[in-house]
């Protein structure tokens, strides 16, 4: 039996889970997990990339302690973060979180110089405020000048780990740099920025083996003989790879997480003006597909409620309290930028629901039933222009992460659609991570194999589609809501 681990960091924890084939099934543990949170320090957010580094060895050390001996190590974490080294190897600056108010304004004064459609036109992927195109655009230029290397997030863990350098495909194409036709770095959009390409490593595809950890890590930790794995480091990318998508039925997928990524595994880029208008990208996945898809603010939203509540309560006795609060009583549009980073998530709901004539939630079951209600309206809409624009008619949507337990939102989401939901597994992101080790080690075959494998690996619950009452005045209501004067 072959050892993998896969390292999967979120914005709010990471974990190290070990897998295993045995028996033609796929077999998973967690073997540790820490926390993770950005902090705020003279007035902007950073990522602790230090403590992610230190625990992903305390992790490894867990795992010596626990019998594995040898084994591949693969890591994914979130995308457009990134990391200035000098020539030295060492950063230069702290690791802005993408959620800092610096890059407020930034596309606005980005695309006085070249515009949207330009943009699109070239990179195909969605215009977001925290891109790492627009990042960079609002960074120090002396610090730009003085980088030697630009490494995404889990680009620079492989690099601490194993001394090489790489920019991981799939979390490069999220920068809004990477040109649809040649894979490359775009010169005119680098040229824009002060960069070129000597700035960034050479691009490399999930599947390759980088080699063994550092020798001066052995000597000062008892880590297991790891060779490291190249996965597809985006952890979207990494949780398709994790869909249980066994068969030839058209599929769409919904990566339920901090953030909903819905979409579509397509073997060609859909860069066209409807695809920009309705702000979908074209990100890279693994074994040269792309993922087309539309960002949508996710469980984010209740996160934060839980965060902000003066109620200590779980997310399952959230979604209890939600279950029990009427239904469809106040609608927020989730996508506006008001709730990206607010001080008060609770406060910035109702004063939503206020500004737009809705019921005010009260109770905190009120507040996590707008937000589900919300949330499944905005899939609604997502999967209706994903068919539009792919021509396709998808027969069934795969919930994959976290939110795959939420069984009201799934439901919800399910009599939206009109299509039946198939709600799981809920750790796809580490599934994918360790299948593709599993690929590159030729325990598993192709994409295809693993996805048959995983299908057959884990619990799958399914929700068929039930009739909405008043579904015509809701939609109606929606509608006014997301087109309401507070835009």
């Amino acid at each position: 039996m072959l050892n993998h681990i896969a390292v999967d960091i979120g914005a709010s924890s990471g974990r190290l889970v070990h897998g295993a084939l045995i028996a033609g099934q796929m077999v998973i543990r967690e073997l540790y997990r820490f926390d993770n949170r950005f902090h705020r320090v003279e007035g902007h957010d950073y990522w602790d990339i230090d403590h992610l580094l230190e625990e992903i060895l305390a992790g490894l050390v867990l795992a010596k302690r626990g019998g594995i001996g040898r084994c591949t190590l693969g890591i994914d974490t979130w995308a457009v973060d990134y990391v200035l080294l000098d020539r030295t190897g060492k950063r230069i600056h702290e690791v802005y979180a993408y959620r800092d108010s610096r890059t407020n304004g930034a596309p606005d004064n980005f695309h006085r110089v070249i515009p949207r459609e330009a943009v699109y036109r070239k990179t195909g992927i969605q215009e977001l405020s925290f891109n790492t195109l627009y990042q960079l655009f609002v960074h120090d230029p002396e610090q730009l000048k003085r980088t030697d290397a630009i490494l995404l997030v889990p680009d620079y863990l492989y690099f601490r780990l194993t001394g090489r350098q790489i920019n991981e495909l799939t979390n490069a194409s999220t920068t809004q740099l990477l040109n649809l036709q040649d894979g490359e770095f775009d010169p005119e959009l680098l040229g824009i920025l002060g960069l070129d390409r000597a700035q960034f490593a050479e691009l490399t595809e999930p599947g390759i083996k980088l080699g063994p950890l550092l020798p001066e890590l052995k000597e000062a930790y008892d880590l297991p003989e790891c060779e490291l794995v190249v996965v597809p480091t985006h952890d979207t990318a990494s949780a398709v790879v994790g869909v249980p998508a066994a068969g030839d039925r058209p599929w769409a997928y919904l990566s339920s997480g901090t953030w909903s990524l819905l979409g579509a595994e397509l073997a060609e880029p859909l860069n066209t003006g409807s695809a920009m208008s309705c702000n979908y990208t074209n990100e890279r996945g693994a074994y040269g597909t792309f993922r087309f898809l539309k960002n949508i603010m996710g469980l984010w939203m209740i996160q934060e409620t839980r965060r902000v509540s003066a109620i200590d309560c779980s997310f399952a006795e959230l979604a209890q309290w939600a279950e029990e609060a009427p239904p469809f009583q106040s609608l927020v549009a989730c996508n506006h930028p008001r709730f990206l980073n607010p001080a008060d998530m609770i406060e910035e709901i109702r004063s939503f629901c206020r500004e737009t004539g809705q019921p005010v939630p009260a109770t905190l079951g009120e507040v996590a039933r707008c937000i589900f209600e919300s949330l499944a309206l905005t899939y609604r809409d997502a999967m209706e222009e994903l068919e539009r624009l792919t021509g396709r008619t998808f027969e069934v949507l795969h919930i994959v992460g976290g939110g795959s337990h939420n069984g009201l939102l799934n439901q919800l989401t399910a009599d939206l659609l009109g299509k039946p939901v198939c709600a799981g597994p809920s750790e796809s992101t580490a599934i994918g991570n360790l299948a593709v080790q599993m690929i590159a080690c030729g325990c598993l075959y192709d994409v295809r194999s693993a996805r048959e494998t995983i299908d057959g690996s884990f619990p799958i619950t399914r929700y068929t589609p039930r009739p909405v009452e008043n579904r015509k005045q809701l939609l109606e209501r929606w509608e006014r809501v997301k087109t309401s004067p507070v835009f």
